[in-house]
């Protein structure tokens, strides 16, 4: 029998439920749980079955059912609720922008990023930058701020992790049918679908753009899997992090210079441009193209174009986290690209170019963002210094601890995050409109109005709701290895509420240490197997496909935990998602992190945790420097590095199994006479009350709008003025300092005081000095006295700098400068002088990082 063609019927929305279609586009709904009401209303057999996906429930459903929905007044009355709802948030004209930012409210920001954690019904992330990218475009569309996401649409999205009967993950990739993903067809004004191409060598490749709602963010996702390209090109957007090298440089540049085409395109002219991670950073060499080609001007100052308006965000604390590529792999990519430049070889690769192991050369993604940025941030307190040390090589005429790399502590949306169950007791006690407050201290002291029997009656059910869940995937899992009828009604036995609950989620990544509390079997076993007072632990999470090592984890884990002596007291799940991620975060009664510190950048998980009730139990790493106060949690080791990992290893276990035996479980089996946990609960309302304040989404976007994309915003105005006057004399400047900068001497006169080396507080220290400028005139330079303070290891922790002020022309080309400072503080102190580019010609004194010392 032969058919002329294959098509997929969908039932037809009545006219009085059409907008239906709009609130399932919108993945608004996934922060709102009246829509997700509303359509689980709708058929809650279909709605689990299609994973909790609006776009598979209406394209799915039956149409009887769906024209019995149009009379059901009941259901109307609840759509019409909220779509008044939908309607007054996008058309919201008192947002935080409308409120703090009237003047600047339009000005569109552009947010790069390799994946987008949005839900688990639209998998195009695999762990915590996609959701951190996710809650980025939520929270900026709560505030208001004007922002467009680019990112790409994988076919088969991450993998789909199976764990076999011996414990080793799989690692399957389904095909995913855009058309049951939240997204449409980017079309032009004609409504023509767009299409952008990138030239790859000897042909072009293409790739289609979409389009989703979040919210009010607009996010746009290219996909090469599109009829015109060859059938290997298709796959380039085949998985994220999939495949080699090639393929990562080929998905780069899609997401970097496609999606600058796809922007411009849709008409969208970004004012701001941030790369988030050094995945997007191939956007600044389209961007210096477009004004050497467009507005034809010259490599230098199209490059100071472009670095004034892109922001840099790295999340990687090690090297080897960071996307590098041979330099063949950029001849092949780029060797017709970089004459449209009107730039040679050597300029191009100088943009990226860094030093491997033995003096190999490499072109950096993070290095070419960081040339090409000037403003850049790492996204905690300790990553922020971790990654000045770490870059400082790109900066070398800085000290690392002014190396320009800023940070702003991640955070979670509380929308998204926060359990239904919590939300709802918290607006019994909270005041009207708490929502709006969220980064106002005094509504956080509201938990304390919460009584400590109804926190703790509601954490009991959101624990039984979690063994519920867990129970389900668990027997799945195990229906699928085709265990036994018996192993199969153990897991009716599983996680009962009443045991200490530990949750362990994240990355199966070696330096998180996943395997930790091994150390010890036989103290791991008595604490575990306690019969007064057990401890039970839950652990989920993926490996990397290509990560042996990885994997090795998950057998250990998964081999113990079916031990008879571990059986029932160590669980691992199974395929890690935004769900098993939404269900373990509430339900746990301690979240446990213990990364070989300092590799943890910042981790969120342990905020969403924390927000929920569940209490840290954290090495201080990452965000948790910032975090732990004393009484919200509990910390692993000490607060320092060790060079030795073995012996990181040992201190750390050992302090888990400590804080375990003599702090955490006495502490939560002790009951009043009511059964409830007091001091728990106190340490449960300490954690809320300071991770929720701190560590929100609106908090971190807050500070990335008034101290880098308002910045931005005023560097683009400076450089774009007078059509690029200052951009031209800034170009010309720069080379004219490179020019000379090497002829510059300084010689100073005192360097220290004749007092010898101690000082008392409010001494103060004269300081003159002969700087031979050369052909440099005074007013292009700032001469400074640099002060520093020095830690125990002869490192600068701070510093200071005074202005020394010009005196007289000696003879030609060398001045004569005085300055003085006053010793402020006691400890080890060092000063210098030093020349830099005079910053008042610039609106930022890191556009040209040059320094010139004695």
């Amino acid at each position: 029998m032969y058919f002329l063609e294959k098509i997929t019927v969908v039932p037809k929305l009545p006219e009085k439920l059409k907008r239906l279609e709009e609130l399932a586009y919108n993945l608004w709904w996934t922060w709102n749980p009246k829509v997700e009401a509303l359509f689980r209303s709708m058929d809650s057999e279909l709605w689990y079955e299609v994973k909790r996906s609006p776009v598979k429930l209406i394209r799915r459903i039956n149409q009887q059912k769906l024209n019995e929905l149009a009379k059901n007044e009941k259901f109307l009355k609840e759509y019409a609720e909220v779509v008044a709802e939908f309607d007054a948030y996008m058309n919201n004209s008192n947002t935080w922008m409308d409120k703090n930012h009237p003047d600047r409210k339009n000005e569109l920001v552009a947010y790069f990023c390799a994946e987008y954690g949005l839900h688990e019904s639209f998998p195009i992330y695999s762990g915590g930058l996609g959701i951190l990218a996710g809650d980025h475009l939520k929270t900026a569309s709560d505030l208001g701020l004007n922002i467009v996401g680019v990112g790409l649409l994988y076919r088969h999205g991450y993998f789909v992790q199976t764990i076999d009967k011996t414990g080793w993950q799989h690692s399957e990739f389904p095909s995913y049918d855009f058309s049951d993903f939240p997204v449409v067809s980017a079309t032009n004004e004609k409504g023509e679908e767009i299409y952008v191409n990138i030239e790859f060598p000897g042909r072009k490749v293409w790739a289609k753009v979409w389009k989703a709602m979040v919210g009010r963010s607009v996010l746009l996702l290219l996909d090469t899997d599109v009829p015109m390209n060859d059938p290997e090109d298709r796959k380039i957007t085949a998985q994220l992090y999939g495949g080699n090298r090639e393929t990562r440089i080929q998905q780069e540049l899609v997401l970097g210079i496609g999606g600058v085409r796809a922007l411009r395109m849709l008409g969208y002219n970004p004012k701001v441009w941030h790369m988030n991670e050094g995945h997007a950073a191939f956007l600044a060499l389209e961007r210096i193209r477009e004004y050497v080609q467009g507005k034809k001007l010259d490599f230098r100052t199209a490059i100071e174009l472009t670095r004034a308006t892109n922001i840099f965000t790295t999340h990687t604390p090690v090297p080897a986290g960071n996307d590098v590529f041979d330099l063949s792999l950029i001849d092949k990519y780029f060797s017709e690209f970089w004459p449209k430049l009107n730039a040679s070889r050597q300029e191009f690769i100088d943009l990226g170019l860094e030093r491997g192991v033995g003096g190999h050369q490499q072109f950096s993604m993070t290095v070419l963002a960081l040339r090409l940025s000037s403003l850049a941030n790492g996204v905690s307190k300790l990553h922020g210094e971790v990654s000045r040390k770490l870059w400082s090589h790109v900066f070398p005429e800085y000290p690392a601890v002014e190396v320009p790399i800023t940070h702003v502590t991640n955070g979670v949306h509380i929308w998204t995050w926060l359990n239904r169950d919590l939300k709802k007791l918290f607006d019994k006690y909270f005041p009207k409109g708490w929502e709006e407050k969220i980064t106002d201290s005094e509504i956080w002291e509201y938990v304390d109005k919460i009584p400590d029997e109804e926190l703790w009656e509601v954490h009991m059910k959101l624990k039984e709701r979690m063994k519920v869940f867990l129970q389900g995937r668990i027997r799945r899992q195990r229906l699928r290895c085709g265990e036994t009828i018996e192993e199969l009604m153990e897991v009716d036995k599983l996680l009962p509420e009443k045991i200490l609950t530990i949750g362990f989620a994240r990355r199966f990544a070696t330096y998180k240490r996943a395997t930790l509390i091994l150390k010890d079997i036989e103290r791991l076993k008595m604490i575990l197997t306690d019969n007064e007072r057990p401890v039970q632990f839950v652990f989920a999470g993926k490996a990397h496909p290509a990560d042996e090592p990885g994997k090795e984890l998950i057998r250990q884990l998964y081999q113990l935990s079916r031990m008879p002596e571990f059986k029932n007291r160590i669980i691992i799940l199974e395929n890690y998602d935004m769900n098993i991620a939404r269900h373990m975060i509430s339900g746990v009664d301690v979240w446990m992190n213990n990364p070989r510190r300092p590799h943890e950048a910042s981790g969120t998980s342990g905020q969403k945790a924390a927000m929920n009730g569940v209490i840290n139990f954290s090495v201080m790493d990452g965000w948790w420097v910032e975090g732990y106060n004393g009484e919200n949690g509990w910390t692993i080791g000490d607060n320092r590095d060790y060079d030795d990992n073995e012996l990181q290893d040992r201190i750390d276990s050992v302090s888990i199994y400590s804080t375990l035996e003599k702090e955490i479980i006495p502490l939560y089996y002790k009951r009043d006479e009511k059964g409830i946990p007091r001091e728990w609960v106190k340490k449960m309302k300490n954690s809320i009350k300071s991770v929720a304040l701190n560590f929100n989404s609106h908090r971190m976007l807050i500070e990335y709008i008034e101290n880098l994309y308002l910045k931005g915003v005023e560097y683009y105005e400076f450089m774009n003025a007078d059509s690029f006057k200052k951009a031209l004399e800034i170009a010309r400047w720069h080379q004219r300092l490179l020019q000379n900068w090497g002829y510059i001497r300084i010689k100073p006169n005192l360097l220290r005081p004749s007092s010898g080396d101690s000082l008392r507080v409010g001494s103060e220290i004269s300081l003159t000095a002969n700087v031979y400028l050369g052909e440099l005139k005074p007013e292009e330079v700032r001469v400074e006295i640099y002060v520093a303070m020095l830690n125990e290891d002869g490192e600068i922790v701070k510093f200071k700098t005074y202005p020394m002020k010009l005196e007289k022309e000696d003879v030609h080309g060398e001045y004569v400068y005085t300055g003085k400072f006053t010793v402020e503080e006691e400890g080890k102190m060092v000063y210098t002088i030093r020349v830099i580019p005079n910053p008042e010609n610039l609106p930022n004194g890191h556009f040209l990082p040059m320094a010139k010392w004695i």
